[in-house]
């Protein structure tokens, strides 16, 4: 169907609640955000689900804004949340978690190099448990990235004894208690999402998935920056394993 200024409009995306959120974090990615939605949402229109878009611009300073003003006015199902002033990917994922009003939540990067046609495949998994994570077993990425990831993944695992195989792969889906109030003020927590949902007794399930050759725009990390900082953020959720307490509350008497 078409709205008033004549674009088509999914008509599923309409309905007032979504059961289904796929949440973007982007920084100055205006050459590729346009490409990822046109296909993001003809993956989606497929699902007949209720479904919701929420990309965070998360302190952009290209042209990411304007582009992603433009989609809005082409897809109904697109939310719009920006950070100021830039805070992280972390802090942009922790955004969409506060906004997202679906039951199950989608993640994945804004730059193209997720494989969309994935997300029925993990949602499809998801049925049978609390997470779906996807790993890529084919990375097309540079050899120096590709070992960066083997070696923080192996670091990782001794030290958490996660069982994640590629943390570093934003391709997950999750029911939406399991993000709730998670501490992504924490700069880095995006790479330990896997690990804090097990705190919270989550069933974690792992699948391949496709990866693609960036092909619009560039990386915003290099290994050595990605290294510095995930190696502090590692003994913070070690400590938080240590510390974290799962509990039942039960209520009963008058009023109950």
């Amino acid at each position: 169907m078409t709205n008033d200024g004549g674009e088509w409009v999914n008509p599923v995306a309409l309905q007032a609640v979504p059961d289904l959120s796929v949440i973007i974090p982007v920084f100055n990615e205006d050459a590729s955000i346009g490409l990822v939605l046109e296909e993001l949402d003809a993956v989606l229109a497929q699902l007949n689900r209720v479904y919701e878009v929420i990309v965070v611009n998360d302190g952009s300073t290209d042209n990411t804004a304007a582009v992603l003003q433009q989609a809005s006015r082409r897809y109904a199902s697109l939310r719009l949340v920006t950070l100021t002033p830039n805070s992280g990917q972390s802090a942009a994922f922790g955004a969409g978690f506060i906004t997202c009003r679906g039951q199950s939540i989608i993640l994945m990067d804004g730059d193209g190099q997720n494989d969309p046609h994935d997300i029925p495949m993990l949602l499809e998994v998801l049925k049978d448990c609390d997470a779906c994570c996807g790993y890529r077993k084919i990375r097309r990425d540079r050899v120096s990235k590709r070992l960066a990831s083997r070696i923080a993944n192996g670091v990782r695992q001794a030290v958490l004894h996660d069982g994640i195989l590629d943390t570093g792969c934003s391709l997950k889906a999750v029911k939406v208690q399991f993000v709730r109030d998670l501490p992504m003020y924490l700069r880095g927590m995006h790479r330990f999402l896997p690990a804090l949902w097990l705190m919270r007794g989550a069933r974690i399930r792992q699948i391949r998935v496709n990866h693609r050759l960036r092909v619009q725009g560039q990386s915003k990390y290099t290994n050595w920056r990605r290294l510095r900082e995930t190696w502090w953020d590692l003994w913070a959720v070690r400590w938080m394993q240590t510390r974290y307490r799962r509990f039942r509350v039960t209520v009963t008497g008058a009023g109950t």
